[in-house]
């Protein structure tokens, strides 16, 4: 098409036609309409480059984004194969103190390259009651400030030696012997993954630099008003929300910054927005989960995250400028230095940027983090009744020299266990009688707690016998792992209670009304026997009267066994009672018999009837 209807159809064009059907004052016939047909066929092939490129463009960024996001995750996953024994002990060991936390939290992040892989660790250890909020918010804090190392590594330009990682790495995951080399492996491949996706993404947006239509576009992303700031926090957010990794966004920003398609004022809001975006990971990861605390764990992160973005939104100007400051002063070099069309030092500006924003954030809520706590309950609102009560297992070593003090210690976190116990059974109980699913689902979380404190104390009571104790404080520590073990194995037999009432509600079995009371008989009885146990461990040592009342529940509980079973034979027999719900009650009713024997177990053990230390630790 001639130069002047350039914007008119082709096929007009082509026909001596203008767009809207009247001659073309330019064609002309003869030599020249065949020098304007190859004009057009030039013009329309060019146009068709332009759209390929484009399509190149989209490719080549979108597949160094995921070979990024890939290497991120081998990283993070090798790190916590290699160290996650070490990481998981150094968590459950942090202390109340909130610097400690905080510290702790940026060490480990650093060490796993993720912040969202502590932050659901941290979210998991408090749902297991290893953890209190406190001590989680405290380690996010820190957390957020360890994620930013990721970004230190990218801006040191390490692309020459992402092959070579590539080459060793591979090497090593698939032909390493052992596993511990593999997992290392598995870290260097995935550190050359990444800079081999930055590399790609760099590549790929370097041909759309000079495009008008690319720079208008990012020319909305001016953060020289408040407006065109959220615009890019926002956006930031958004994509971070759809990647689902911080790291990810703040490589891919930097890529763009250093193409010269974004400022570096715009690339620090957008990554003020990629912070707030990483906060879906732990949200996410609460979903199901029926421990208020987990909930207020993922609430306390967002709302540091938020507050903070807003807060640092309010002084932006200003934050931009002692990043700018800081950075030339460290050496950085000049932000709007161009070699080969890339701005080579606007990547250490952002890094710096992100790592400064995430410290001053931290600083500043660790100074408010008990008001920031209550604001996380206030937004998750819920029973704090029994939170205490599933704190985790406190033990003191300096005691272990000591094992009469070390003994008690441990013997007042055997009666938390056997309370815990107790209130899952009653409250296991009820909602099986009432059909309350979701209060019902709360087994889950005190189970997994019962779980946890029979490991630790068994822990505990290990170390103190290992020291030199007495021929009877050796029988007590039998003792005590006795009553844990048989502890454990009741908070079992309660799960499998849940478990079938889980099922009755499903399946929408109907039990008779025979049966429901014969179930609230037993279950009564079971938690008269249990209580009787913990009065005992509480005030006494185990004495005749005591005995011979627990051995007077424990055949009342075998004797309603037997007489319920008879009774829904019965049922069964008349067709009163259907085959579902047969099994589901017999079921419920074998279990409950099994809970009175583990009673009578432990009263054995606090009575002195059963001793032997080998075959307790065995």
């Amino acid at each position: 098409m001639c130069g002047i209807c350039w914007a008119k159809e082709a096929r007009a064009s082509f026909a001596g036609r203008d767009s809207a059907g009247s001659p073309c004052p330019f064609f002309k016939e003869g030599r020249g309409a065949a020098a304007e047909k190859k004009q057009v066929v030039e013009r329309l092939s060019f146009e068709g480059k332009v759209k390929l490129n484009i399509t190149n463009v989209i490719i080549q960024t979108l597949g160094g984004l995921g070979l990024f996001i890939l290497g991120m995750k081998m990283m993070t996953e090798g790190l916590q194969m290699t160290a996650g024994k070490r990481i998981k002990k150094i968590l459950g060991a942090i202390s109340s103190n909130r610097v400690i936390g905080c510290l702790t939290g940026a060490g480990v992040t650093a060490m796993v390259q993720s912040s969202s892989a502590t932050t659901v660790m941290l979210i998991g250890f408090v749902g297991a009651g290893m953890m209190t909020l406190q001590q989680a918010v405290g380690v996010i804090l820190g957390a957020n400030v360890g994620t930013t190392f990721t970004a230190q590594l990218i801006a040191f330009k390490l692309t020459k030696a992402a092959l070579p990682a590539i080459t060793v790495g591979v090497g090593m995951k698939f032909f390493a012997k052992k596993m511990r080399y593999r997992y290392i492996g598995e870290v260097i491949l995935g550190f050359g993954l990444l800079f081999y996706g930055i590399s790609t993404m760099k590549n790929g947006l370097a041909p759309i630099k000079n495009d008008p239509a690319f720079i208008e576009f990012f020319t909305r992303f001016d953060p020289s008003t408040y407006g065109g700031i959220l615009l890019c926090v926002a956006m930031g957010a958004v994509v971070t929300i759809m990647v689902q990794s911080s790291s990810a966004t703040v490589g891919l920003t930097m890529a763009l910054a250093t193409q010269g398609l974004i400022t570096f004022p715009g690339a620090m809001a957008l990554v003020l927005g990629e912070n707030i975006g990483t906060t879906i990971t732990a949200e996410l990861a609460t979903i199901g989960s029926t421990n208020i605390n987990a909930h207020r764990t993922a609430r306390a992160h967002t709302l540091f995250n938020v507050l903070g973005v807003g807060l640092m939104v309010l002084i932006f100007p200003w934050f931009v400028k002692i990043v700018e400051f800081t950075t030339l002063a460290l050496g950085g070099g000049s932000v709007t230095r161009v070699v080969d069309g890339n701005l080579v030092n606007v990547s250490r500006y952002i890094a710096n940027g992100h790592t400064m924003f995430n410290i001053l954030n931290a600083a500043f809520f660790l100074c408010f983090l008990p008001q920031l706590i209550k604001i996380a309950m206030m937004l998750s609102p819920g029973d704090d009744e029994s939170e205490d009560l599933l704190r985790p297992p406190s033990f003191d070593n300096r005691f272990l020299g000591t094992p009469i003090a070390a003994l008690a210690n441990a013997k007042s976190e055997i009666i938390r266990m056997a309370e815990i116990v107790g209130m899952t059974l009653e409250n296991t109980s009820q909602c099986v009688q009432t059909r309350d699913m979701k209060k019902l689902a709360k087994y889950k979380r005190y189970e997994e707690h019962v779980d946890v404190m029979q490991r630790e104390i068994i822990a505990y009571l290990t170390m103190i016998y290992q020291n030199d104790v007495s021929d009877s404080e050796a029988r007590e520590i039998s003792r005590l792992m006795r009553m844990v073990n048989n502890l454990e194995r009741m908070g079992d037999a309660v799960e499998n209670v849940a478990i079938l009432g889980e099922k009755i509600g499903d399946m929408e079995v109907n039990l008779t009304d025979r049966a429901k009371g014969n179930m609230s008989e037993i279950s009564d009885k079971v938690a008269e026997f249990l209580e009787h146990v913990i009065a005992e461990m509480r005030t006494g040592n185990g004495d005749r009267a005591f005995f011979e009342k627990s051995e007077e529940l424990e055949n009342e509980v075998d004797d309603l066994r037997e007489i319920m079973r008879e009774e829904h034979i019965e049922r069964l027999r008349t067709g009163e009672c259907s085959l579902d719900a047969s099994l589901m009650f017999i079921g419920m009713l074998s279990n409950y018999e099994r809970m009175g024997d583990y009673c009578f177990s432990i009263s054995k053990a606090v009575s002195g009837k059963m001793t032997g230390v080998t075959s307790s630790i065995a």
